[in-house]
C-alpha cells in the first residue's frame, strides 16, 4: 500500500460561490477514468462465479420524465412515445435475462433493487407491471431486503401508488425538493406542492414500510424563509426518512448551459456556506423532533427499523448489476456503465450483447479507498473492519490528514474510530479528495 497520501495533509481551500462541477462523491476512482477499452474487464467478470457471501443488488434506470429539471445531470428523455417506452422495457427485461444466465449471478439472489431515474413513476401501471414481471422472472426478489422506487409526486395517482406497493416496493422515495410552487417552477420541476401532499397521503394509506422525502438546499430562488418552511412542512408530514442534498451544478445541466451563455462563473444558487448552514439548521430541527442523523445527507425517524440497504450495501462492497441506459454497476472490483444513449443501448441488447460502454477494474488498494471515502460519509467509521478485510490500519495510513482535519474541527479520532463533527459532516465531500491516490487528486470527477 502506498503511503504517499499520508503526506498530503493539506486543508482544501474554502469555496464560497457555487461554481460548475461535481461536488458529491458517489464512487471511486473518479468516473472520468472509466474507459471503453476496459469494458472487457466487466464482461470477463460476469463470466466468473461471484464471490460467496457478497451481497448482490440491481440498479434499474427509468429515463423518462415529464420535464427536465434545470439542475438534472442524469440521462433523461421527455419526448418518448408509448412505442419507444415499450421497446425500452423489452430491452431492460432482455438485458436482465442475459445477466441472469451469467456465471457471476448463478445461485445468487438479489438483496436489494433500486429503481431510479429519470422518473420511474412516469410509467403507467400496465408498463410497471410488465417491467416488474419480466425482471422478477429473471431475478426473483422474494427474499430481497429492500426494493426502492423513486417518484415524482405529479406522476402519481391513488391507484398507481397502491399498484406500486402491490408490486413489492418497500421503500418509496418522493422527490419533493421544495414545497414552494414558485421555486419549483423556477427550477423547471414538473410537480407542484398540492401534488406532494396528496401523493404522500396515498403512500401512507397504501402501507409502505418506508417513505422517504428528498429536499434540496440552495435551489434557484431559495430564501431563508422558504427553507425554514420546507423543514416545517417536512416535519409535519413525518416521513420515515429524509434526504437533504446541497445544490450543485454539474456540467451537463441547463443551469450550466445558461451560465456559459452569460459568461458567468458563479451559479445562480446559494453559496456553499449558506447551503451548509441551511442543512445544519434542518438537521437540528429534525433532531429536536425525534429524528437521528444517519449520514451527511439523511435523517431517519427510527434507526432500528428504517434502513437504506441500497446505500449501506453498496458502500461496503456489494455487487450491483446495472440494468438500463446509462446505468452504473459494480462487479467484484470492476466498475462499469451502460451505453448512455437509448438507441445504441437497445441495439446492443437486441443483438444479444451486454450494453456496457465503459469500465474500470480496480486494485485492492483502490477498493479499500473507495469503501473508506464512502463509509466516512455516514459520520462514523471503525478502523477494525478495514484491518480485517484489507490488512490496513486506515488511521495509521492517513495519520497526517486525519490530524489536520481534527485540528480544523472536522473530526475526532478515538479508540480506533473516526467520528466527524457536524461541521465536518456537512462538507465531507470536499474533504474526501485528500484520501484519494495522488494520481486521482485534482482531476475531473465525471
Amino acid at each position: 500500500m502506498s503511503e504517499a497520501t499520508s503526506t498530503l495533509a493539506v486543508l482544501p481551500s474554502e469555496q464560497e460561490e457555487t461554481t460548475v462541477g461535481n461536488y458529491f462523491v458517489s464512487n471511486y476512482p473518479p468516473f472520468s477514468l472509466w474507459t471503453s477499452d476496459r469494458v472487457g474487464e466487466a464482461l470477463d467478470q460476469l463470466d466468473r462465479p461471484g464471490k460467496a457471501g457478497t451481497q448482490l443488488g440491481m440498479y434499474v434506470h427509468i429515463p423518462f420524465c415529464r420535464k427536465r429539471c434545470d439542475f438534472c445531470y442524469f440521462r433523461v428523455y421527455t419526448d418518448k412515445n408509448s412505442k419507444d417506452i415499450a421497446n425500452y422495457l423489452d430491452a431492460m427485461i432482455a438485458e436482465a435475462e442475459q445477466l441472469a444466465r451469467k456465471p457471476f449471478t448463478q445461485g445468487r439472489k438479489l438483496q436489494f433493487c433500486y429503481f431510479g431515474g429519470g422518473t420511474p413513476s412516469y410509467l403507467s401501471e400496465a408498463q410497471l407491471t410488465r417491467l416488474f414481471s419480466g425482471l422478477r422472472k429473471a431475478f426473483p426478489w422474494d427474499d430481497a431486503q429492500e426494493i426502492t422506487f423513486e417518484c415524482e409526486p405529479g406522476t402519481l395517482t391513488e391507484k398507481k401508488v397502491h399498484a406500486i406497493r402491490g408490486l413489492g416496493v418497500t421503500r418509496l422515495s418522493l422527490g419533493v425538493e421544495n414545497f414552494d410552487d414558485g421555486i419549483l417552477e423556477a427550477n423547471n420541476r414538473a410537480h407542484r406542492s398540492k401534488e406532494v401532499y396528496r401523493a404522500y397521503q396515498w403512500a401512507r394509506d397504501a402501507g409502505y414500510p418506508q417513505i422517504n422525502i428528498d429536499l434540496i438546499a440552495g435551489m434557484v430562488g431559495e430564501t431563508e424563509e422558504n427553507w425554514r418552511r420546507c423543514i416545517e412542512e417536512t416535519i409535519k408530514l413525518s416521513p420515515d426518512g429524509i434526504t437533504v442534498y446541497q445544490m450543485e451544478v454539474p456540467y451537463n445541466t441547463t443551469i450550466y448551459r445558461d451560465m456559459k451563455a452569460r459568461g458567468n462563473g458563479a451559479a445562480p444558487v446559494a453559496d456553499w456556506p449558506t447551503k451548509r448552514r441551511w442543512v445544519k439548521e434542518a438537521f437540528e430541527s429534525l433532531e429536536a423532533n425525534g429524528y437521528t442523523i444517519g449520514s451527511a445527507y439523511t435523517a431517519v425517524k427510527d434507526p432500528a427499523n428504517t434502513k437504506f440497504i441500497y446505500r449501506d450495501s453498496l458502500w461496503t462492497g456489494a455487487d450491483m448489476l446495472a440494468v438500463g441506459v446509462s446505468s452504473f454497476g459494480h462487479l467484484a472490483r470492476v466498475h462499469y456503465q451502460n451505453e448512455v444513449h437509448m438507441e445504441p443501448y437497445i441495439e446492443a441488447v437486441q443483438q444479444g450483447r451486454l450494453p456496457a460502454l465503459r469500465a474500470l477494474g480496480i486494485t485492492d488498494e483502490e477498493e479499500m479507498i473507495r469503501q473508506f471515502v464512502l463509509q466516512i460519509k455516514l459520520g462514523r467509521l471503525s478502523a477494525e473492519p478495514f484491518r480485517r478485510r484489507f490488512g490496513v490500519d486506515v488511521i495509521e495510513r492517513w495519520d497526517g490528514i486525519l490530524k489536520t482535519y481534527e485540528k480544523a474541527g472536522y473530526l475526532s479520532v478515538r479508540n480506533g474510530e473516526i467520528e466527524l463533527t457536524r461541521d465536518g459532516l456537512l462538507q465531507v465531500d470536499r474533504l474526501l479528495n485528500a484520501f484519494f491516490l495522488p494520481e486521482h487528486q485534482g482531476i475531473r470527477y465525471t
